[in-house]
């Protein structure tokens, strides 16, 4: 059976929201909190798990959304930091998807079919999900994808 892990970011693996004025910044159309936005987890360890999830068969895709209400050159940025930050944290990825702030994220891995779950800290999109099952990464993501490993 296709198995997808599909990682949100900003909340979920990136601490976008523990950068001091954040929102006024993105309204702004700064880029900067998603450039110097540490990381909730020890990604080293969290880089290794995914490793593992890989070589049993995992796919691992991001798809996170870009900022709300954004001009196209802001996106654009936007898209480049968030790479970048993937990029620094060696987080290894199969596939990407960044899209448009309240896109359906399910629409955008639909296609891989199979069993697939969402890492998401927002409530609302991981009650919307409806390809699989869904981690809540505010409580522990390490325990999460280690309880992957074991199924």
């Amino acid at each position: 059976m296709n198995k997808v892990l599909v990682f949100d970011l900003d909340g979920t693996l990136v601490d976008l929201y523990g950068v001091q004025n954040w929102l006024a910044m993105l309204r702004a159309e700064d880029v900067r909190p998603y450039v110097v936005a540490k990381p909730l987890y020890d990604m080293d360890m969290v880089n290794n798990l995914i490793a593992l999830l890989k070589e049993d068969g995992w796919r691992i895709v991001v798809t996170t959304w870009l900022s709300k209400e954004a001009s196209r050159s802001y996106d654009n940025a936007v898209r480049k930091a968030k790479l970048d930050w993937l990029d620094r944290m060696g987080f290894d990825y199969d596939e990407i998807h960044l899209v448009r702030y309240g896109t359906t994220k399910a629409n955008c891995t639909r296609r891989l079919k199979g069993y697939q779950v969402l890492v998401d800290d927002n409530a609302k999109v991981r009650q919307g999900w409806t390809l699989g099952a869904t981690i809540d990464p505010t409580q522990d993501l390490i325990v999460s994808l280690m309880e992957l490993l074991n199924q």
